[in-house]
């Protein structure tokens, strides 16, 4: 039986928590910043978002080995 390859774009977007669950960065944080107002910056505050349940064994497909 061959190994189960790891998707590398998956590894480099998503962490795995002692939990179980997945961490993942929002969206619309990493540039252009000054011209999106102030309730688009803090609605998307970096690394506070997990992935969603119906998402979830989408991302254990991709990371079999939980990187």
């Amino acid at each position: 039986m061959p190994k189960m390859k790891t998707n590398k774009a998956a590894k480099k977007r998503y962490k795995e928590t002692a939990t179980g669950r997945f961490k993942r960065t929002k969206s619309n944080r990493r540039h252009l910043l000054g011209n999106k107002t102030n309730r688009q910056k803090a609605s998307g505050s970096v690394l506070n978002a997990y992935v969603d349940k119906t998402s979830m064994n989408h991302v254990k497909n991709l990371l079999p080995y939980g990187d």
